[in-house]
């Protein structure tokens, strides 16, 4: 019994491994150097994730929120519309909710020359 239920238990704790999603491809993606400022940003996860924000930082301006919308629900796929704001670095913050109600978050930088 003592057996069972340690193999549950340890069965339980790495199943919640699992289910952290990681971010699959970015559009565009991560180190990117562009001649146009992008009017979306896209990313595709492992699993589902619920975004809870997303905020871009260029050099010569303060950061700013994106807009997410009306997104409320887990999936796997997020395009958003994004605020261009000239040539330099970008970076896009990223954070949110897997489906076992553990944080997320990670990050990606593109360059418009």
């Amino acid at each position: 019994m003592k057996k069972l239920t340690l193999f549950a238990l340890l069965a339980m704790l790495s199943s919640g491994a699992f289910a952290h999603s990681r971010v699959d491809t970015t559009a565009p993606h991560n180190g990117a150097v562009l001649a146009e400022v992008p009017t979306e940003v896209s990313f595709n996860f492992a699993n589902d994730i619920r975004l809870t924000r997303v905020e871009m930082t260029h050099a010569d301006h303060p950061s700013v929120q994106l807009d997410l919308g009306e997104l409320k629900s887990f999936e796997r796929a997020f395009t958003l519309p994004l605020e261009g704001m000239g040539p330099g670095i970008y970076r896009i913050e990223w954070r949110g909710l897997g489906v076992d109600g553990h944080v997320m978050q990670g990050d990606f930088t593109f360059t418009v020359e």
